[in-house]
């Protein structure tokens, strides 16, 4: 019998594994932002000295490990497991940037969600005595993305007013058995959810569904109620996922107005800055807490916070073949 289960989706950790280590590294837009002070390492321009800002990015996720690792003096050769992904095609960046490190690698994709996925299958492989130490990481670049996703910024395409800014950049989290927190102490692995959404410059619809829906039966199977938490952050639903999250959990009874908020708003400013509904990709929600969120950990003024990664399982092919976006969405509890 599972008896670490809460439900159908919720499990509660017996052992809850420690973060002991977080870095980010961000691109020039990110670091004028509203979090700028709070990331380790700013670029100094999308290419960062590499030829394409595919090897831009792969570069960007290689320095995020090595420095989340290199920031508690371990070394390599200390890790069970590196968990990362990202949003190019076979996640390469998270590959190649990674593949002279000798670590056991779990490549993941759960489009920005995959951030929150590795913290939640990383955490279950220390609290089930798999792993001592293991590190999570992600990353994500504006132009590779827009290229991939898209349409490639030469053609100087106009983006609608529901369009979202990814984020450059990549969060490493280090993960230990040991450790003072906080503590990673529940986790709610979403379902699926699609609402027939098409438009791939309308993400924070696409999966506003499905970040409500994990939100409900977490609060559902831990008895827990979001008052409960200092902070309820979803990853990148910008403006109008937001409003639409507010609404549907009002419809399923809870009120979240007064201390839930989407790391795709905080890491822009949307009027100085012009970008439009807010931040997205696995970096908006890795860099918001690796920079901001664990620094307020650290420093107490935040001691409880659901963190929810949201992602849209879309590829270029999909796209193409006019398929609709499913939305997906992972919880952890953090606390102190």
């Amino acid at each position: 019998m599972a008896q670490k289960r809460l439900g159908t989706q919720t499990i509660k950790l017996s052992s809850p594994p420690s973060i002991i280590s977080a870095y980010s590294i961000v691109g020039p837009k990110e670091g004028e932002g509203p979090l700028g002070k709070y990331f380790d390492t700013i670029i100094e321009d999308e290419f960062w000295g590499e030829q394409t800002w595919e090897k831009s990015e792969t570069k960007i996720a290689r320095e995020c490990v090595a420095n989340c690792i290199s920031k508690v003096k371990l070394s390599y050769e200390d890790i069970n497991y590196l968990l990362a992904g990202d949003l190019i095609n076979q996640c390469t960046p998270s590959a190649f940037g990674n593949r002279d490190t000798n670590i056991p690698f779990l490549g993941l994709f759960g489009a920005c969600s995959t951030f929150v996925e590795g913290i939640s299958i990383g955490s279950m492989l220390i609290d089930g005595g798999f792993a001592d130490n293991l590190v999570c990481a992600t990353s994500s670049h504006f132009c590779s993305a827009e290229k991939q996703f898209r349409f490639p910024l030469e053609l100087g395409n106009q983006r609608p007013p529901s369009s979202q800014w990814t984020v450059t950049g990549s969060g490493s989290v280090m993960l230990s058995s040991s450790g003072t927190g906080p503590y990673i102490t529940t986790i709610t692995t979403g379902k699926m959810v699609d609402m027939g959404i098409k438009d791939a410059n309308n993400m924070g619809a696409a999966m506003a569904p499905a970040a409500a829906d994990t939100m409900y039966m977490h609060f559902k199977e831990t008895g827990r109620a979001p008052s409960y938490y200092d902070l309820i952050l979803t990853g990148d639903l910008g403006y109008i996922g937001k409003s639409i999250v507010v609404d549907l959990m009002e419809s399923r009874g809870y009120n979240i107005r007064s201390n839930y908020n989407d790391c795709g708003i905080l890491i822009f400013d949307k009027e100085k800055q012009d970008t439009h509904s807010g931040g997205s990709g696995c970096a908006c929600c890795a860099t918001t807490f690796c920079g901001y969120i664990y620094n307020q950990l650290q420093a107490k003024k935040l001691k409880r916070v659901l963190l929810i990664a949201t992602g849209a399982l879309m590829s270029p092919t999909t796209a193409q073949q006019k398929e609709s976006i499913p939305g997906i969405a992972h919880a952890i509890s953090i606390e102190i």
